[in-house]
């Protein structure tokens, strides 16, 4: 039975802590399952258990590669659906680093291509951010 809860979907797919690190991996650019076991240190089925959810729901596809003399292997890369899970990473960041701070500082910043300090933040249909106290969640 599907689940009308857009929220509980999600968390279908991303509700495992792994599942968000393996994502701001690729978001690094992290391609390859040796590289991002490197970066985690996550067991290896917890991994591969990780990449193929985020496969079959259509946040990362599998692209065989081979290196001379060795066998195929997968490389992992964002489809646009995982892309954008930028914003929601970027979301998780900010609240951590106001809520959860690090005692030496942010470890990562946002910024736009042009160095300038991002917020993520709503914003209505008229492209005017909406504080956060405005912001209403509504049953249909």
């Amino acid at each position: 039975m599907e689940t009308p809860c857009s929220i509980a979907r999600t968390l279908e797919v991303l509700g495992e802590r792994w599942t968000f690190l393996v994502v701001r991996e690729a978001l690094a650019g992290t391609t390859r399952f040796a590289d991002f076991r490197a970066t985690l240190g996550v067991a290896p089925d917890i991994l591969t258990n990780r990449l193929n959810t985020l496969v079959e729901a259509g946040v990362l596809t599998r692209r065989p590669y081979q290196e001379e003399g060795k066998r195929t292997r997968h490389e992992y890369h964002l489809t646009p659906a995982g892309n954008e899970l930028r914003v929601v990473l970027g979301a998780l960041q900010q609240w951590g680093d106001t809520h959860r701070p690090y005692s030496k500082g942010p470890t990562i910043t946002r910024r736009s291509l042009d160095n300038r300090p991002l917020n993520v933040a709503y914003v209505d249909d008229t492209g005017h951010e909406v504080p956060l106290n405005e912001v209403r969640f509504i049953r249909t």
